[in-house]
Order: structure tokens, then C-alpha cells, then sequence
């Protein structure tokens, strides 16, 4: 009969294994995802779609020359397959937006055209029986002109106006009026033909009052439209928390009684104003030092050196079975015994540890940011003071020799450009800023007379997502995803997505509580007060 203390050690042995090969395993899967990283860490490029120019090259500090690069992604069957849904989404949402504007242009002559066909049909119809207008019917005429010309500058500020993004359904308001708009119309028109055009009315001064009413009526209901479309939507009534997925970036807006999707355009709006610009090279740090963590483990065999994969069962049963079967090997179970327990105490050391490790690491990353920052600071200084000697030497000089703007950029460029480099490279932002968009920003500071902090705000502060240029946005397309209908109203408690390529936008929302406040009147003659002294207070 086998001791305890050798199947005790027994059992341990295998937990080690059992340790050794899921760590074995991740270790695998972390190095196939390090490899292939790495493999695909080329310089993105600006955008992957068809028609865009490939971004510059990050090299671009060592040699100040443009150098053209490659994309980070290869096409496959599948990107094929989703570029073509997207133009065909794209063709779709085209025509959609060209058939509303075409039904728009439509009802809008036909409010338009009908009061003056109200005026002109009974002129061409039955002229002769017509009676004479007086002073009060041709009064009416300028009224009915002037009504309008302030209908339609009205209707072309509230309708007219640029779209500022493509919504996935109709605007419910927007569609009510527009139905309203018909009815109204054709009503008008049914009681015109079966009044006036069957009877052929002689009394034009009653025409002419018909018309002016539809011209009174078209008014009320362009105001009706300006108080559902723009002043139902000022008072605020819910709170929303808008969180980016990848790095957790909050923001927080209030927005009154707005429809779901109308609701994601007003943050998406806020989003490329208000967040900074997302940088996925961040995100890559948590999974190098995860990689690099458990690469530096080092994982001991009890019995030599690890079997092949096949074998490993077999190894495991007669590792067993020779512990077990073995009640005299005392020395070997408990020098088994040990070992086990030193790993298992060098691997708890380890993880103990690694907080020790990531405070280091973020410490020497802020150390070298601060010593690429200060050396930045001092390249651009000395290179905007050469730029304001050359301005006060170029007084004296020919006008053939005087430098404009984007000449002075390009003459001091390559005095900071490792220095501007090197710092962009260590804070992950060289693929935001190009040696072109550089130049142009240092012409443009120049020109503008400010000074270097000027200049460097832009890359030493991320700023946010309309600061710079359009093939770095990298979501100009964006999914809603909602449980609710987007055509519905915002609720307390309401959640939904707003996703792109690269991240998603959660957003939360929360209805302002109702405030309920009180008056406290104080008199202004109760203010007294009495000095309170005691035997030990200098007076």
C-alpha cells in the first residue's frame, strides 16, 4: 500500500503539469499574435478605400524626403466582398436621399403654384363674367405677394439647408408635415374646383380672399413646423454618457426630446469636436507586456525534458503509476515534492511581481517622453529663432532673394524633423502627422507670426478628431445598433451603439430628475452678532 505522502506528491506533480501545459499553451497563442503584429506593423496608411493616396512613410525624419508606403492590410476575398456591399449601400442611400430632395422640390411648387393658379384660372376661364376688382381687392394682390416671398425665404432657411449626415429612417415630424402639407393642399383644391371652377363664382374679390386664407394657413403650419423641428428639441431633458469601447473616453451632453437616431447625430457631431483623435497604437501596449511577461517564464520539467505532444498522456500515466507503485522511493517523491513547490513559489513570485514591472515600465515610458519633449522643445525654439533672424536680414535684401511662407518651412524643416520624430514615434502619434501636413502646419504658423509653443500644441496635446485630417478620422461611417426603433424617442434608460470600423460608441441614457425648489426668506436685521469673550483672550 502506497504511503500519503507519495500520493500526495503524486497529485501535485500532475497539477504541475497541468500548470506547465496551459502556460505552454499561452504562450503559443501569445507569440502567434506578437508574430503577426509584427508582421503587420507597417506604417498605416491613411485610408484603405478605393481612390485615397497612401500615407507617408515614418521614416520621414531620418532622410526629410517624401517616401511613399505601403498598405498595412491586404485584400482578401472577404474585403472584396464587403467594399462592394458598402458601394452598393452607398448607391442605395444616393438615390434615397435624391428622391426625397425630388419630392421635397415637387410639394414645394405645388404650395407655391397653387395660391397664384387660384388668382390666374378664373382670368383664363370665364374672363367676361368676372366682376371688376376694386381698391380693396387689388390691396389684397400685394398682400398675397408679399405672404409669399416670406413663405418661401422661410421655407428655404428651415428646409433647404445642407444635410449634415444621412439618417438610417425618415424623420417623423419632418414626414407628419409634409403629409399635412398634401392634405391641406388637395383639400383646398377639392373645395376650388367644386365652388369656383364648376359654378364659375363672379366675385374675384372672394378668389382673391380664398387665396389669401391658403397663404395665412401655409404660414401657421410653417410655424407649427419651426416649433416641432427646432424649439421641442432646446430644453434639456435627458443626460446621455457617451463611452468609446477601445480606450473608455466619457463624455457626457444633454439633449432634449430628440428620436434615437436623431440623438446619435447630435453625439456624433459633439464626438469629432470633443473626443480626441483614437490612436490604436495605444492599445497595443497592455498586449506586448502580456507577451513579454509570459515569455519570460520559464517553465521546469520534473522528470528532463518535456515529451513530445502525442506521447504526453502516456508520459503523464507512467509518471503516476511509477509514484505510485513505488512505496519504498521516499528520497525521489519527496525531491519530486520539492521541486514542485519551488516552481510553484518562483511563479507565485513572478505574479507578485509583475505590478512592480508595469510601474517601472510606465515610469521609463513617461521618462523618455519627457526627454523627447524637451529636446522637441528646444529644436523648434532654435529653429523659429533662425526663421526671425532671416526675416530681419531680409529687409536689407533684393526682392528676388526674400523667402515666402511655405520656403521659410521648408529651410528650417529639417532642423527639427528628427527631433519631431522621435518624440511622435515614442508617444505613438506618427501615423496622425505627415511631413507634408507638418510643413504645412509651420508655413501656416509663420505666416500667422506665432510662436514655437504655438506650433508644438498641436503634438504635444492629441487634439481632438477634426484636428486633423480627413483620411485619419477613420470613421466617417458609422451603424447604429438599437434594441428600441430609432425612430422612437429617447428614454431614461435607454441604450444603444453607434459603431464604426475601428471602435463603438456605447451610449446611456438618463432623464434629468425633476427639481423642486423652495423659498427661505431671511431678514436682513436678523444679522447680529455678540462678541464672546473669554479670560485668556488679548483683546
Amino acid at each position: 500500500m502506497q504511503s500519503p505522502t507519495v500520493m500526495e506528491a503524486g497529485d501535485e506533480v500532475l497539477q504541475v503539469l497541468e500548470i506547465c501545459q496551459t502556460i505552454e499553451e499561452i504562450k503559443e497563442v501569445i507569440v502567434t499574435t506578437v508574430e503577426e503584429d509584427s508582421n503587420t506593423n507597417s506604417p498605416p496608411v491613411s485610408s484603405s478605400g478605393p481612390g485615397t493616396k497612401p500615407s507617408q512613410d515614418d521614416n520621414w525624419g531620418e532622410t526629410t524626403t517624401a517616401v511613399t508606403g505601403t498598405s498595412e492590410h491586404s485584400l482578401s476575398q472577404e474585403d472584396i466582398v464587403r467594399i462592394t456591399k458598402d458601394l452598393e449601400d452607398s448607391v442605395g442611400l444616393d438615390c434615397r436621399r435624391y428622391f426625397t430632395l425630388a419630392l421635397a422640390v415637387i410639394l414645394g411648387l405645388l404650395v407655391f403654384l397653387t395660391p397664384l393658379a387660384f388668382l390666374v384660372l378664373p382670368h383664363l376661364l370665364w374672363p367676361e363674367k368676372l366682376q371688376s376688382c376694386g381698391t380693396a381687392c387689388e390691396g389684397l394682390f400685394i398682400s398675397v405677394a408679399f405672404k409669399l416671398l416670406i413663405l418661401l425665404l422661410a421655407v428655404w432657411a428651415l428646409f433647404f439647408r445642407p444635410r449634415r449626415a444621412g439618417l438610417p429612417r425618415v424623420f417623423v415630424f419632418r414626414a407628419l408635415l409634409a403629409v399635412l402639407v398634401l392634405l391641406f393642399v388637395v383639400s383646398y383644391w377639392l373645395f376650388y374646383g367644386v365652388r369656383i371652377l364648376d359654378s364659375q363664382d363672379e366675385n374675384y374679390q372672394g378668389i382673391v380672399q380664398y387665396a389669401v386664407s391658403l397663404v395665412d394657413a401655409l404660414l401657421f403650419i410653417h410655424y407649427l413646423a419651426i416649433v416641432l423641428l427646432e424649439l421641442r428639441q432646446l430644453q434639456p431633458c435627458f443626460s446621455v454618457c457617451v463611452t468609446r469601447s477601445t480606450d473608455g473616453e466619457i463624455r457626457h451632453y444633454n439633449l432634449g426630446q430628440l428620436s434615437i437616431q436623431r440623438a446619435a447625430l447630435a453625439i456624433l457631431e459633439h464626438y469629432y469636436c470633443d473626443f480626441p483623435v483614437s490612436n490604436p497604437a495605444l492599445l497595443s501596449a497592455s498586449k506586448s507586456r502580456a507577451a513579454k511577461h509570459l515569455a519570460g517564464l520559464k517553465v521546469y520539467n520534473v522528470d528532463g525534458e518535456f515529451p513530445e505532444a502525442p506521447a504526453e498522456d502516456a508520459f503523464r500515466a507512467k509518471l503516476k503509476a511509477y509514484l505510485l507503485d513505488s512505496p519504498g522511493n521516499n528520497a525521489a517523491a519527496g525531491l519530486v515534492h520539492s521541486q514542485s513547490r519551488a516552481m510553484i513559489a518562483a511563479a507565485a513570485r513572478r505574479r507578485d511581481t509583475s505590478h512592480n514591472e508595469l510601474y517601472y515600465e510606465e515610469a521609463e515610458h513617461e521618462r523618455r517622453v519627457r526627454k523627447r519633449k524637451a529636446r522637441l522643445v528646444v529644436a523648434v525654439e532654435e529653429a523659429f529663432t533662425h526663421i526671425k533672424r532671416m526675416q530681419e536680414e531680409e529687409q536689407k535684401k533684393a526682392p528676388g532673394d526674400v523667402m515666402d511662407p511655405r520656403e521659410a518651412a521648408q529651410a528650417i524643416f529639417p532642423s527639427m524633423a528628427r527631433a519631431l520624430q522621435k518624440y511622435l514615434r515614442t508617444t505613438k502619434q506618427q501615423h496622425c502627422h505627415s511631413m507634408e501636413s507638418i510643413q504645412q502646419h509651420l508655413a501656416f504658423c509663420i505666416t500667422n507670426n506665432m510662436t514655437p509653443k504655438a506650433f508644438l500644441e498641436s503634438y504635444l496635446t492629441p487634439g481632438p478628431t477634426l484636428q486633423y485630417s480627413r483620411d485619419h478620422w477613420r470613421a466617417r461611417q458609422w451603424t447604429l445598433i438599437s434594441e428600441a426603433s430609432v425612430t422612437s424617442g429617447l428614454k431614461d434608460g435607454s441604450v444603444f451603439l453607434l459603431r464604426c470600423v475601428d471602435f463603438s460608441l456605447v451610449v446611456t441614457t438618463k432623464k434629468i430628475p425633476y427639481i423642486q425648489m423652495s423659498e427661505e426668506y431671511i431678514d436682513p436685521k436678523s444679522h447680529k452678532f455678540v462678541l464672546r469673550l473669554q479670560s485668556e483672550t488679548s483683546v
